[in-house]
C-alpha cells in the first residue's frame, strides 16, 4: 500500500526524518519497501536502508505561482500566453495544457488561477517523453515566442503519469512560496502481511506509529449533521444471511453535485495509486484509504425508480444460478450462488464487498447520493473474487476481514466529505442493520507469560500502555493484564491463542531488536520420533550421496496426464480422483495418484536442456476412499534417469547412456544404506515398463517396489529424447518394514584376504542373485564379498547356458586363512550350487 506522509501527518505530528521514519515502521511489522520522494530534498551522504527514488524541487526554482490572465498565442491556436505572477514580479509564460483554453482571451481573470511554476534552470521530467527523464529547462524560441519557464503538469513534477493538463492548485495556494513548501511529500510503499489488513488505511498507518513512538493519535471524529433531514421511510435493509453480511449501514445526502475534489485529495488519491474521478466517487476512494473501510455510493434516484416511486429496499443475498450483472468496469458477468448481491426489489445492484454494478452507478446528473458501509465474511469474498477473476481494492480489504465496527465511521466521515467537497445536505440519522453484533475478544496477560515466552521482563503498567495505544481496552488486575481487544481487530484469538496474540504485539511495539538473546527456559519436550521420517531423510540423504538430485512437484494433476504412463489404446478404466471444486486450471484440477507421472513431467521438462538427469522425488499420493471422508495418502518414492551415464567433462570420452543395471546399482545402494535386509530381484512385467526390462524389488517376502524401463510406446507419448528412461516406484511403508535400526557391525580386519574368482556354468533361466545368495549363504562369516564380474554365453558351453564369473573375498577377523581353509570353503560353495541349481565350473 501507498502511503502519502502529507496524509499521514493529518493524523499524527511527525517529527522523524523520512528514513527515522521507514525504519520504525519496519521495525513494527511494516515493512517499507520503496520510498518515492515527491518534491523533498534528499539528504547526500546518509547510509540509505531503503530504496529511495523520486524528484526533488528546488525552492528557488519551482515556486507556486498564479495566472492573472490567459491570452491567445499569435501564431498557434493550441499555445496560450499566460500573465503569471511569482511572487517577484509578473511575466508572460508560454504553455499548450489544453485545461487553460476555457479561460483564453477573456481578459484578466476575475480569480487568479493558483499553478506550480517552474523558472529557468529548473530541473523537472519531461513531459513529452516515456518514462521519467530529466530535462533542465533552458531559453528557447516557440512558433515565434521566446520561453525559458514553464507551469508544470503532475508528470513533470513527478506525482504522477497525467501530463494533458497543467496543475490547477487550491485557491488557499501562497503565490511566490516555495512548492515544496507548500505540497512536497514522499510515498511510503508498505507490504502488509495479511493478518494485518487493518493497517491497509493511512489511520491504521498512523495508530502504528503512535504505539511506537507514544504521540497521540489524531483521530477525525465525524458528527451527522443534527439539522438534517431523518433517513427513517427513505430506505431499508433486509439482510437474508447474517453470516454472510453481519452489519449493512446507509446514510442519504441530498444536493450533492458531482464536481472536481480540492486538488489536495486528487493529489492525494494518484499518490496512493488511485484515479481522482469526482467528488462523490472521490469521497468513497478517499474514506476507505483512509480507515481502511471500502465504501460504495449509489445514484438514490435511479433506486427510487426502479422501486416504482416508493423508498427502495436495499436486500442483500445469494446470487441465483446463472444470474448476470454488468459491474463498473462494463463487463458483464455470469454469477455462482456462493456469490453474495446487494439488490433492491428489482434485480441486482452489485457485487457484494467487490465491485458496483453500471446501473445504479454515480453519474454526472447524480443529485441524491446513498452511501452503502457494510461489512461482509472474508471467505465468502476471497471466493468471489477468485471465480470471477476480478480484483479491486475493496475486494482486497474485504477478502481479509474488516471489522464491522467500521462500517458506520466511515459511512459519518463519506458523507461528510460529500457535503464538504459537493455541497448538499445530509441526513441527521443512518439505517443501521446490525443482526450479527461481533464479540471483541478479552485476554488475560501476566508479566510471568512475557518471561516465559519473550525472555524479557515489562511491568503490567508498560504492557497496559504498548496496548492502549493500539486501542485495546486494558485494566490490571493484581499484576495480570485484562485487555480486550478494540473494534478494528479480527487477528485477537481467545484463550491461549489470543495470549500468543497480545504477546505478538507487545514484542513488535516494544521493539524487536531490544530483546536480548537469552536461553530457553522450559524444559525441551519429550522428544517422540517417527520412523517413517526418518526413513525418509535417510532415503534423500542415500540418493544424493548416489548422485540423484530431488524434486518437489505440484500435488494437482489431471487424469489426462497420468493416462500417459500406458501405451496409447491401453489405458485401464479411469480411477476415482480427489476433483478440485474450484481449480486455477484443467492442468491442475485432481489431486494425484501417481509419483511416477509428476517425476516423468519434471523429467520431459528437463530433458532438452540437459545431457544427464537423475531425479527422484518422495511424496504422498491420494486415494479416495468411499468409507470415509478424507483420502489415503500414501507416501511414494519414485526416480528416473535418462541421458549419460557420467557427466560431461573436457578429459572425458565416454558417452556411454544409463541402463537397467545402472538404475539396480542405485536401487541397490540406496537399500543397502537405509539397511534393508534379505533384497532381491524378481522378474515382472507391467504395463508402463519395457518387456524383459522389468523387475520387482522384494526384501524378504515384503514387495517394495518395481523397476525397469519405460517402455517405448509410453516413451513416445512424452517429449523426451532418444536415450532410454529407466524409473523405479516404492512404497515407502514397505521400506520401513524391510529396514531396520539395529543392525550387525563388525570391525576391519587387519589380516590379509585370500582373492578368488570362480566361473560357472547354470542354465539360462537361474538368476544371477540367486547364485550369489547361496554363495554367500554357504561362505558364512569368512566369505567377505562376492562380486558377479562377468555373463559370457557361447556354443562352446551349450545351448541355454550361460557362464557367470565371480570374484570371492574370504578373509578371518582373528587370523589369516591359509590355502586349505580357502580350498575347503570353495568347495562347499560348489558342491552346493551343483546340488540345488545344476551349477557346473566352467573350468572343468
Amino acid at each position: 500500500m501507498k502511503i502519502p506522509l502529507s496524509w499521514l501527518k493529518d493524523y499524527i505530528d511527525i517529527d522523524l526524518s523520512v528514513e527515522e521514519l521507514a525504519r520504525t515502521l519496519t521495525n513494527a511489522g511494516l515493512e517499507v519497501e520503496e520510498i518515492t520522494l515527491i518534491g523533498l530534498p534528499r539528504v547526500e551522504g546518509e547510509r540509505r536502508e531503503f530504496k529511495m527514488d523520486g524528484l526533488s524541487w528546488e525552492p528557488d526554482k519551482i515556486v507556486v505561482a498564479q495566472i492573472n490572465e490567459v491570452m491567445p498565442h499569435p501564431n498557434a491556436d493550441r499555445l496560450t500566453l499566460c500573465r503569471l505572477d511569482d511572487g517577484t514580479g509578473e511575466s508572460v509564460v508560454l504553455t499548450g495544457a489544453p485545461n487553460l483554453y476555457e479561460y483564453k482571451g477573456k481578459g484578466p481573470l476575475p480569480k487568479p488561477l493558483k499553478v506550480a511554476y517552474a523558472k529557468e534552470g529548473a530541473r523537472i521530467y519531461d513531459g513529452h517523453q516515456p518514462g521519467q527523464v530529466l530535462t533542465t529547462l533552458k531559453k528557447a524560441k516557440i512558433r515565434g515566442v521566446e520561453s525559458s519557464s514553464m507551469v508544470c503538469s503532475e508528470k513533470e513534477l513527478g506525482i504522477s503519469e497525467e501530463h494533458e493538463g497543467i496543475i490547477l492548485l487550491d485557491d488557499d495556494a501562497p503565490t511566490g512560496m516555495p512548492l515544496v513548501d507548500y505540497m512536497g511529500d514522499a510515498v511510503l510503499e508498505l507490504s502488509i502481511l495479511p493478518n494485518m489488513i487493518r493497517n491497509a488505511s493511512v489511520i491504521g498507518v498512523a495508530r502504528e506509529l503512535s504505539a511506537a513512538t507514544g504521540k497521540p493519535l489524531h483521530k477525525p471524529q465525524p458528527e451527522l449533521d443534527p439539522n438534517g433531514p431523518s433517513i427513517a421511510g427513505q430506505v431499508s435493509i433486509q439482510i437474508a444471511d447474517p453470516t454472510l453480511n453481519p452489519r449493512f449501514v446507509l446514510g442519504l445526502v441530498r444536493g450533492v453535485e458531482p464536481r472536481p475534489s480540492p486538488y489536495k485529495i486528487q493529489r492525494r488519491l494518484r499518490l496512493a495509486g488511485m484515479r481522482p474521478i469526482n467528488s462523490i466517487v472521490d469521497a468513497t476512494n478517499y474514506i476507505m484509504l483512509a480507515t481502511g473501510q471500502p465504501l460504495h455510493a449509489f445514484d438514490y434516484d435511479v433506486l427510487v425508480k426502479r422501486a416504482g416511486g416508493k423508498a427502495p429496499t436495499i436486500i442483500t443475498r445469494s446470487a441465483q444460478a446463472g444470474e448476470k450483472l454488468t459491474t463498473l468496469d462494463g463487463a458483464e458477468r455470469t454469477l455462482e450462488p456462493v456469490t453474495i448481491l446487494v439488490c433492491d426489489t428489482a434485480g441486482s445492484l452489485s457485487l457484494a464487498g467487490v465491485m458496483g454494478g453500471q446501473e445504479s452507478e454515480v453519474t454526472d446528473s447524480t443529485r441524491n447520493v446513498l452511501v452503502e458501509s457494510a461489512s461482509w465474511n472474508f471467505i465468502n469474498v476471497r471466493r468471489t473474487t477468485t471465480y470471477l477473476h476480478l480484483s479491486s481494492e475493496a475486494g482486497y480489504r474485504f477478502g481479509r476481514g474488516v471489522h464491522p465496527a467500521l462500517a458506520p465511521y466511515a459511512a459519518q466521515l463519506c458523507m461528510a466529505c460529500l457535503v464538504e467537497w459537493g455541497g448538499g445536505q445530509m441526513t441527521r440519522d443512518l439505517v443501521d442493520a446490525y443482526p450479527r453484533p461481533v464479540v471483541d475478544p478479552t485476554v488475560e496477560l501476566a508479566p510471568k507469560d512475557v518471561i516465559r515466552m519473550l525472555g524479557i521482563a515489562i511491568a503490567p503498567q508498560e504492557i497496559v500502555g504498548i496496548l492502549e495505544r493500539l486501542g485495546f481496552t486494558c485494566r490490571i488486575q493484581g499484576d495480570t493484564v485484562i485487555a480486550k481487544a478494540p473494534p478494528n481487530r479480527l487477528d485477537i484469538g481467545e484463550g491461549i491463542i489470543g495470549k500468543s496474540d497480545l504477546l505478538e504485539e507487545v514484542a513488535r511495539i516494544y521493539g524487536y531488536n531490544r530483546i536480548p538473546t537469552t536461553r530457553m527456559a522450559d524444559p525441551l519436550p519429550e522428544a517422540h520420533l517417527r520412523p517413517e521420517l526418518t526413513l525418509e531423510t535417510s532415503l534423500r540423504h542415500a540418493l544424493a550421496r548416489l548422485g540423484m538430485q530431488e524434486v518437489i512437484n505440484y500435488r494437482l494433476t489431471s487424469p489426462e496426464r497420468e493416462k500417459l504412463l500406458y501405451p496409447a489404446g491401453q489405458e485401464p478404466a479411469a480411477p476415482e480422483y480427489i476433483r478440485l471444486k474450484n481449480p486455477l486450471s484443467p492442468e491442475r484440477s485432481v489431486m494425484r495418484r501417481s509419483l511416477l507421472a509428476s517425476v516423468l513431467d519434471t523429467l520431459e521438462k528437463n530433458a532438452r536442456l540437459r545431457d544427464r538427469l537423475a531425479i527422484f522425488e518422495i511424496g504422498p499420493v491420494f486415494e479416495p476412499r468411499a468409507d470415509q471422508v478424507l483420502p489415503d495418502e500414501p507416501v511414494k518414492l519414485t526416480m528416473a534417469i535418462t541421458g549419460t551415464r557420467l557427466p560431461q567433462a573436457w578429459d572425458r570420452k565416454d558417452t556411454a547412456k544409463f541402463d537397467f543395471y545402472d538404475l539396480k546399482g542405485i536401487v541397490e545402494g540406496m537399500l543397502e544404506q537405509v539397511h534393508a535386509q534379505q533384497v532381491h530381484f524378481v522378474a515382472a512385467g507391467y504395463p508402463s515398463y519395457h518387456p524383459g526390462m522389468c523387475a520387482e524389488v522384494y526384501a524378504g517376502e515384503t514387495r517394495l517396489g518395481v523397476i525397469g524401463e519405460l517402455h517405448p510406446l509410453v516413451k513416445e507419448r512424452y517429449d523426451f529424447m532418444a536415450p532410454p528412461v529407466m524409473a523405479a516406484e516404492f512404497d515407502v511403508k514397505a521400506l520401513l518394514a524391510a529396514t531396520t535400526s539395529h543392525y550387525d557391525t563388525s570391525g576391519v580386519s587387519t589380516f590379509p584376504p585370500v582373492l578368488e574368482d570362480i566361473a560357472l556354468i547354470v542354465d539360462e533361466s537361474v538368476p544371477a542373485d540367486q547364485v550369489e545368495r547361496l554363495i554367500r549363504q554357504t561362505g558364512g562369516k569368512l566369505l567377505a564379498d562376492v562380486r558377479l564380474f562377468d555373463v559370457f554365453r557361447s556354443e562352446l558351453i551349450g545351448a541355454g547356458k550361460k557362464s557367470l564369473a565371480y570374484s570371492l573375498t574370504y578373509q578371518a577377523p582373528d587370523r589369516t586363512l591359509n590355502d586349505q581353509e580357502a580350498s575347503q570353503l570353495r568347495g562347499r560353495i560348489v558342491r552346493r550350487l551343483e546340488i540345488e541349481l545344476g551349477a557346473k565350473l566352467r573350468s572343468n
